[in-house]
């Protein structure tokens, strides 16, 4: 995998690395493809116990690869479907990994990062940190990761958010229910060994079904609710807004609807 490390230690601790920090860990569809096989290839490798997602770099995830999004928005109206398609199934097989699934949010995160820290199931994050639903900013929805930012938030603190494209701190995504907590930086390794810590005391299958359960008693998220969320992308892909939104990004030009404040 070439956006990715993947390195497990002896107790069966698994850290899946974003690694192209050279564009901030931008999903590429190169890297949403590569996040779906190692979500697979974790989920039936027996002496997994615990996952840890992390990122190289200064950002944990800058969201989707603008690059790939031009691509989808020019593309033939299959070709956008798939792209949606792929997107929400990987962030479907991280949500419902039958292993614990750590979050390690040591910068920044906007768009699909924060749709990342919602599919973990306990995200520790440093303080002073950027965080936001960027998208409707660039004339685009968040829309795949949407089912799960809801579920993390809940719909009122959600709101709040999800459609103001408004920065947030590391602090504020606490109040939020996004991250459990803020620590220092140097902190950050000894906050994530304490959430690992006790997983390892756990039978793992009684983890599993425990996770499963827990799924099945909050919001649901089933292949209705998936293919909406893609549907939606795809009708926001093709919608103006989104052409003139990344073509005044790359341009380093205000979209037309921007305030000039």
């Amino acid at each position: 995998m070439k956006t990715l490390r993947l390195e497990t230690d002896g107790r069966g601790v698994a850290t899946l690395s974003l690694s192209r920090s050279e564009k901030h860990n931008a999903m590429s569809a190169e890297m949403i493809e590569d996040l779906q096989r190692a979500a697979e290839s974790l989920a039936a490798d027996l002496d997994v116990r615990v996952v840890v997602l992390a990122g190289d770099g200064p950002t944990f995830c800058a969201g989707g690869d603008l690059r790939w999004m031009e691509v989808m928005v020019k593309a033939a109206p299959a070709k956008r479907r798939e792209g949606a398609i792929f997107l929400a199934k990987m962030l479907h097989t991280l949500n419902t990994l039958p292993k614990p699934v750590i979050g390690r949010c040591h910068g920044n995160a906007f768009g699909g990062g924060v749709g990342l820290l919602s599919v973990c199931d306990v995200a520790i994050g440093v303080g002073g940190k950027k965080l936001g639903l960027t998208e409707t900013r660039l004339g685009l929805v968040p829309a795949t990761i949407g089912p799960y930012v809801v579920a993390r938030m809940g719909e009122a603190k959600a709101r709040r958010v999800f459609m103001s494209s408004r920065i947030f701190s590391s602090e504020e995504a606490v109040e939020l229910n996004l991250l459990a907590r803020v620590v220092s930086e140097a902190q950050l390794n000894e906050a994530v060994e304490a959430e690992v810590a006790p997983y390892l005391e756990c039978a793992p299958g009684a983890v599993a079904n425990a996770k499963a359960l827990a799924r099945r008693l909050g919001p649901v998220i089933d292949d209705a609710v998936i293919e909406m969320s893609a549907q939606t992308l795809v009708d926001q892909w093709e919608a103006g807004e989104a052409v003139k939104g990344i073509e005044a990004f790359f341009a380093k030009e205000k979209a037309p609807w921007a305030s000039m404040r």
